[in-house]
């Protein structure tokens, strides 16, 4: 359905011979993917009707080799199972719901048709990607999902900053894509198929090559780190807030970013056959949720705080993932994506009630002019720190136990999950006293109420979501199998739980003293050094543009006037001069035109004369 309303929008202007209305790309944009929701929802229901655990649907035949030394076969075909479907409602569901805000947000733009175009497709890769019943197809709706980044980051184009952070989205998550594509290949070599089923039949054999599938699984994990903005490749996303905040919203919390989630829940049977693998997948987990946890207590632009905050949320899930604790991973998945949608969308209409103000120093007591937004706002805010009987706090508790016990006890990875949720407890606090609570800032004088129905509603579904998803069953024992019921000490709970209601309450304090001694809170939580390096992503752009950028554009530079480019300069020179010269001989006088026809003639005649001679 998205696919057919992104072809419609596409090719509308041809048809009519201008551009639609906005109410007419309103209903198409939107009702395509409601639609999708729709059939996703019946799915669903058939599949609890049928008690079915596994629907193959092949379509046509993409890809036949038949050599006898290297056969292949791949299908154009579908794969639904409980994880799937999982997918689906929330690439569906939770799309539906910012497809709905964004025909209000964006109401009166000059590419209103073109947004909902980009975002049709967007959602379409996402689809192929999740349904996909190979590697092949999958890694089709995978590079779809980065194009339509690209297009959706730069959509507002012609601001340079937009097109560089557009650029900068689609080259660092080529390098995981190449990873990722080595990765595949390998397993083509190893196996003969990329097909799921018979895949991952063969990575759990025992005759399976070790050293081959701790490779794979780590070339496939590197993929993952791109797409899902993990070490070292997570300087992408909070640039990729140029874009439109519903933008922001779909890749933070419904598509692009949960695709290196999935691949590696898909993938489970062959990361669990290399503890090397599973170890690094842990360790990457934990590095990524502290380092943005802490930069996102450091920066001081809305929709950076909530992109940082994004990049640890997903820390956690692949410290999941390498726990081994699938489930809870995928759960952390669905409960994410409610309250990091709220976030998004009710960060959008304080943007637009602001006159697009971003600065949250700038910000302050709006709870009495935005109070909708503002119950919202807290609510996610909740829902992100995990506080008891919010949607994240029953996932964020799944992780932590699953790490205690897979690990054996206290070590590194629960520690840092534990000081992570104390972060998280400070930095929401910080973003909903500063924006909501105390005085009125500069831009809070000025404030306008940007708020209309058609935000209202998806705010009000999201907020009873990331209030109440944790409640919701998964299913997911037909996937990954069932991880039983290991004992985690009641001290160890207690302490998951109150590590973020610490972090809250130590943000308080500071704010209050710091209130009292009349500073501004942002100044008075790091050391200088340490809060300027957290705010700018402890260095790694800094560092990359030392190692690989600037290296390449001095390469580039100094061979811009070699010996290959004078050659070809040289040609196209002589060219130009012949041109020049011959374009003399056209003066458009007819006499000067017969002149030359006759001197041509007798210069053909004496030339023929004298080879007659030569021959007698």
């Amino acid at each position: 359905m998205p696919l057919l309303g992104f072809i419609t929008l596409s090719c509308t202007p041809l048809w009519l011979q201008r551009e639609p209305s906005e109410k007419f790309t309103t209903v198409l944009g939107v009702g395509s993917v409601g639609l999708a929701a729709l059939l996703t929802a019946a799915l669903g229901a058939g599949f609890q009707t049928h008690d079915a655990t596994i629907i193959q649907t092949p379509l046509w035949q993409w890809v036949q080799v038949s050599d006898g030394k290297f056969p292949l076969q791949l299908n154009f075909g579908f794969h639904v199972d409980a994880l799937t479907l999982v997918m689906l409602s929330v690439i569906t569901g939770v799309g539906f719901l910012i497809h709905v805000y964004s025909a209000a947000y964006m109401r009166g733009d000059d590419s209103y048709r073109r947004y909902f175009a980009y975002l049709n497709l967007f959602v379409f890769s996402m689809l192929v990607l999740v349904l996909a019943d190979n590697l092949a197809l999958l890694y089709l709706g995978w590079e779809g999902v980065g194009l339509c980044s690209y297009l959706l980051i730069g959509f507002w184009y012609r601001n340079p900053d937009n097109g560089r952070a557009a650029r900068k989205a689609f080259i660092v998550t080529r390098v995981g894509d190449t990873a990722m594509l080595i990765g595949l290949l390998l397993l083509l070599k190893e196996f003969h198929t990329l097909s799921l089923q018979p895949l991952m039949n063969a990575v759990r054999s025992p005759g399976a090559d070790p050293e081959v599938l701790t490779l794979a699984a780590l070339l496939l994990l590197g993929g993952t780190t791109g797409k899902s903005a993990q070490l070292p490749l997570q300087t992408w996303l909070p640039d990729a807030m140029a874009g439109p905040t519903p933008v922001s919203a779909l890749i933070h919390a419904a598509t692009m970013v949960t695709a290196g989630v999935y691949l590696v829940a898909r993938c489970h049977d062959l990361f669990l056959r290399s503890e090397i693998a599973m170890l690094a997948t842990a360790t990457i987990g934990t590095l990524t949720l502290l380092l943005a946890g802490i930069s996102a207590l450091a920066q001081t632009d809305l929709k950076r705080v909530l992109a940082y905050s994004t990049i640890s949320q997903l820390g956690y899930m692949f410290l999941a993932l390498g726990a081994g604790a699938f489930s809870a991973a995928v759960f952390h998945l669905v409960t994410h994506a409610f309250f990091k949608a709220l976030l998004f969308l009710s960060a959008g209409v304080v943007i637009l009630s602001l006159h697009h103000e971003q600065d949250i120093r700038s910000m302050g007591g709006l709870r009495k002019k935005l109070p909708l937004v503002c119950t919202a706002f807290a609510i996610g805010c909740a829902a992100l720190a995990a506080l008891p009987l919010t949607s994240g706090f029953f996932s964020k508790e799944q992780i932590l136990a699953q790490t205690w016990n897979t690990f054996g006890g206290l070590n590194p990875f629960w520690i840092g999950g534990i000081v992570g949720a104390l972060v998280t407890g400070m930095y929401s606090a910080r973003l909903l006293t500063q924006v909501f609570f105390g005085r009125e800032g500069s831009a809070s004088q000025h404030c306008r109420s940007a708020q209309m129905p058609a935000m209202s509603v998806p705010l009000t579904v999201l907020a009873l979501l990331a209030l109440l998803g944790g409640a919701i069953p998964l299913h997911l024992d037909s996937v990954f199998g069932s991880i039983g019921n290991h004992h985690v000490p009641s001290l160890v709970q207690w302490i998951a739980a109150a590590a973020p209601i610490c972090g809250i309450l130590i943000w308080l304090l500071i704010r209050y003293l710091a209130e009292q001694n009349r500073a501004k809170t942002q100044s008075h939580f790091f050391f200088p050094i340490l809060q300027n390096w957290a705010r700018n992503g402890w260095g790694f752009d800094r560092l990359y543009q030392a190692l690989l950028t600037a290296p390449l554009r001095w390469v580039a530079s100094a061979n811009r006037d070699d010996i290959v480019d004078k050659c070809y300069a040289s040609v196209g020179s002589t060219c130009l001069r012949l041109h020049f010269w011959l374009s003399r001989t056209q003066s458009g006088l007819l006499r000067s035109y017969l002149t030359a026809i006759v001197a041509g003639v007798i210069g053909v005649l004496f030339l023929f004369l004298l080879i007659t001679a030569v021959r007698l």
